[in-house]
């Protein structure tokens, strides 16, 4: 059985979520936080062998205090992230394992995650070396200028609206972070598959749905919480915290 390690990535400003008093990671979603969501759907998989949670730096402090337990009962390990997200996931990076093989890259702010889809591209990625999960685009699209106006329709045929998690090769995103600097304005990537794109490996997409939201704003946790009435529970194996609902940040 391969092994898989799991970064969550919980360390963005959160600046469109609106509220002043706690980032979307930590705000609270049928009674959890909603990382503890994401970070349960791996934590139940046998193959998944080291879970790691990148946050701010500004938010180490009330994050130990608030969630302290449930990193130790979880055996999550912290690890403080840096300006941008790519900056996160490679001191991510630096503290795998080495006898891991896979990694996978998810959104703390995706908590509606389901087994089936974790599993699709987990199996996609030992075949192909790096797969995502991928959404095909249904609206019309629209380029607009600054001024708010219509510029151009984009033919939306074969485009895909990139999720998480995104899986590689250990030896393969350890690369692609390895040579990111060498590409101008690099820090710019919005994901990782962008990275291995890069180096010219071909990306695997493993077709999801809209339901693997990420909150961005207040809206889209109401929107989250009736996903995650209809999707299937966590498997058996997985972890029951006695302190998932702890309360978020104040």
């Amino acid at each position: 059985m391969a092994t898989f390690a799991a970064i969550i990535t919980a360390a963005g400003k959160s600046s469109r979520f609106g509220d002043r008093n706690y980032k979307k990671p930590f705000a609270m979603l049928a009674g959890r936080a909603v990382w503890l969501h994401s970070v349960d759907r791996f934590q139940s998989r046998g193959d998944v062998k080291q879970t790691i949670v990148t946050v701010a730096a500004e938010d180490r402090e009330e994050f130990d205090r608030k969630f302290g337990a449930n990193v130790a009962i979880m055996g999550v390990e912290v690890v403080e992230g840096g300006e941008h997200r790519a900056d996160s996931v490679e001191r991510a990076l630096e503290r795998v394992k080495s006898e891991i093989e896979f990694v996978a890259v998810h959104d703390a702010a995706r908590p509606c995650i389901a087994d089936k889809w974790i599993e699709q591209v987990f199996e996609a990625a030992q075949r192909t070396g790096a797969a995502i999960l991928a959404a095909p685009v249904g609206e019309t699209l629209k380029r607009v200028d600054g001024k708010k106006q219509i510029t151009a329709t984009v033919d939306r045929q074969s485009l895909w609206a990139a999720q998480t998690p995104q899986v590689f090769r250990l030896e393969l995103i350890v690369e692609a972070y390895a040579k990111r600097g060498d590409v101008a304005g690099n820090n710019a990537a919005t994901d990782d598959a962008q990275l291995v794109e890069r180096l010219g490996h071909a990306v695997a997409v493993v077709p999801s749905s809209a339901m693997n939201l990420k909150i961005t704003t207040r809206d889209d946790l109401r929107l989250a919480e009736q996903v995650l009435k209809v999707l299937p529970k966590p498997k058996p194996d997985g972890f029951s915290h006695p302190f998932a609902g702890d309360d978020l940040f104040r």
